[in-house]
C-alpha cells in the first residue's frame, strides 16, 4: 500500500460526494469550499460561487502541511472574527502567493489556497477524530478537546483499536463504549464516528483526521481535514474519490522528469515511480518493485553512501517494453548530464525474484534506452550492476550483458543465486564510493 496525501479541499469534497451514502439525512454537511490556484481567475469567483459575497470567510494554504494556525497562515480578523470579505481574502491570497515562506526548514512559495465560510462556534463544540490503519487493526482517536492545542492535550485523547474482523455491531459497540466522557452529545458523536469509520474503510483511506470537528446538533463542520489514500486502490474506489490529485508536499514541487513519470504512471496499469534525491549523485537505480526499491535504498544508506544516492523509484507491475524504455530514458537523461568528479557513475539494475513481470521484456526496454544513450553513458562514465530473477530472467540477463558489451559499457550480471543487494556492496566497494 502506498499512502498518498491529498489536499484538504479534496478530502472535504470526497466527504461531501459520499455524504448521502454514509450519513444520509441523520447528519448535515453544507459543503462550501473553493480551491484557489495560480491559474484561478479570482475576479470570476463571485460569479461562480455567489456565497462568497453573502458570508464571512476564512482563507488558508492547502499544501499538505499542518499547524497553519500556529504559523499565522489562517486568515481571519482576530479583532473582528467573521469580518473577512471576499476582497479581503483575495488580496491576502495574492500577497501570500508573492512571498517566500519557510515551513519546517523548507523554503518555497504558497500556490494553493482554500476559501470557506467562517463558522462561528463555541470552543466547547470543537472535537477531534482521527483514524489510521495498523497491521492487524484500525485505530480511532477521539477527544473532546480539538483545535490547535490538541497535541498539548494528547493525554485526553482516547485510542480505540478496531479489529479488522469486527462486525458492524461490534464496531458500533467499541466506539460507543470508548467515547470520552466530556463530549456533550456522546450518542451523536459516536454515531458520526462510526459512519466516518465506514467511509474511511470503504474508500480506502490510510489516514483521516478532522481537527477541529465542530458538531452543533446534527450539523457537522469539518473545519480542518487531513487525508491520505491508498493509491493502489484507485481501481476499486476511484469513482468515489472522483477527480483526485496526489500533490507533492510544500517545497516538494515535482521536476519535469518526475512529472513525466507521474503522468506515465497515471495512464499505465503498471507502477512507475521516480523521485530525484541528488541529481549530482554517483549511484543511480533502476529497481523493479516497490518493496525492493526500499530495500536497495536502505542498503545504500547502511553502507554509508546515502549522500551519493541520486534517485529513488520503481518500475513494476509488468510494464510494457515501451513504458520501460521511456522510464529508463528519463533516468539516463538525468544521470548523463555531467561527469562525477570521483569517477564512474554506478547504475544498479535490481529487484527481487519477479512473480509475473516478464524480465526479458522489461530488459528489452532497458536495452532500447541503452542503445539510444550509449554515447552519453560512455562519455560520463557509467558502470552497470545487474541482479534479477523471475520469468525469462536468463534470457533477459543474457541480452543485457551482450548489449552492454557490444556498446562498450562495463557491466556485471547476476541471477537469483546472488543475494538481492549483494550488487550494492560490490558496486560501492569496487568503485570506492565515499
Amino acid at each position: 500500500m502506498a499512502q498518498r496525501g491529498i489536499r484538504e479541499y479534496d478530502g472535504k469534497r470526497i466527504l461531501a460526494q459520499n455524504w448521502e451514502d454514509y450519513f444520509g439525512n441523520d447528519f448535515e454537511y453544507d459543503f462550501k469550499s473553493i480551491l484557489i490556484t495560480p491559474e484561478t481567475d479570482m475576479d470570476k469567483i463571485p460569479e461562480e460561487y455567489p456565497w462568497v459575497n453573502e458570508t464571512p470567510l476564512v482563507a488558508k494554504p492547502d499544501m499538505l502541511f499542518g499547524k497553519r494556525g500556529k504559523l499565522g497562515l489562517i486568515f481571519f480578523k482576530k479583532e473582528k472574527p467573521g469580518d473577512v470579505t471576499w476582497e479581503d481574502a483575495k488580496q491576502w491570497i495574492k500577497q501570500k502567493m508573492t512571498e517566500e515562506v519557510e515551513i519546517n526548514g523548507v523554503k518555497g512559495k504558497l500556490t494553493h489556497f482554500l476559501v470557506e465560510p467562517f463558522v462561528p462556534h463555541d470552543q466547547s463544540d470543537e472535537y477531534y477524530v482521527a483514524i489510521t490503519t495498523g497491521e492487524d487493526e484500525d485505530i480511532i482517536y477521539m477527544s473532546a478537546h480539538g483545535g490547535i492545542e490538541v497535541e498539548e492535550n494528547w493525554d485526553k485523547v482516547v485510542e480505540v483499536k478496531i479489529p479488522i474482523t469486527a462486525s458492524d455491531e461490534e464496531i458500533k459497540k467499541i466506539i460507543r463504549e470508548n467515547v470520552p466522557a466530556d463530549i456533550k452529545d456522546k450518542e451523536n458523536y459516536a454515531e458520526f464516528v462510526y459512519r466516518l469509520y465506514k467511509l474511511f474503510r470503504d474508500l480506502h483511506f490510510a489516514y483521516l483526521e478532522i481537527n477541529p470537528l465542530v458538531m452543533v446538533g446534527n450539523k457537522i463542520y469539518p473545519l480542518d481535514f487531513v487525508g491520505r489514500l491508498d493509491d493502489t486502490a484507485q481501481f476499486v474506489a476511484g469513482k468515489k474519490w472522483g477527480d483526485i490529485e496526489f500533490p507533492a508536499g510544500f517545497g516538494g514541487e515535482l521536476s519535469p522528469e518526475e512529472k513525466y513519470i507521474k503522468e506515465m504512471d497515471e495512464k499505465s496499469g503498471a507502477s512507475l515511480k521516480l523521485t530525484i534525491l541528488n541529481p549530482k549523485g554517483r549511484i543511480w537505480t533502476l529497481v523493479a518493485g516497490g518493496g525492493a526499491s526500499v530495500v536497495y535504498a536502505d542498503t545504500v544508506a547502511d553502507l554509508g553512501a546515502v549522500k551519493e544516492l541520486a534517485n529513488y523509484g520503481e518500475y513494476s507491475g509488468n510494464p510494457s517494453r515501451t513504458e520501460t524504455r521511456e522510464y529508463v530514458k528519463t533516468v539516463f537523461d538525468l544521470m548523463t548530464r555531467e561527469r562525477h568528479p570521483q569517477g564512474d557513475k554506478i547504475l544498479i539494475i535490481g529487484g527481487a525474484i519477479a512473480n509475473f513481470t516478464d524480465v526479458a521484456k522489461t530488459f528489452d526496454g532497458i536495452i532500447d534506452a541503452m542503445n539510444e544513450y550509449a554515447d552519453k553513458l560512455k562519455e560520463v562514465g557509467v558502470k552497470i550492476y545487474v541482479r534479477r530473477g523471475g520469468p525469462n530472467y536468463e534470457v533477459g540477463l543474457k541480452r543485457i550483458k551482450e548489449a552492454a558489451e557490444k556498446l562498450g559499457i562495463p557491466i556485471e550480471v547476476y541471477g537469483p543465486e546472488t543475494h538481492m543487494t549483494e550488487i550494492v556492496r560490490k558496486a560501492i566497494d569496487e568503485n570506492k564510493v565515499a
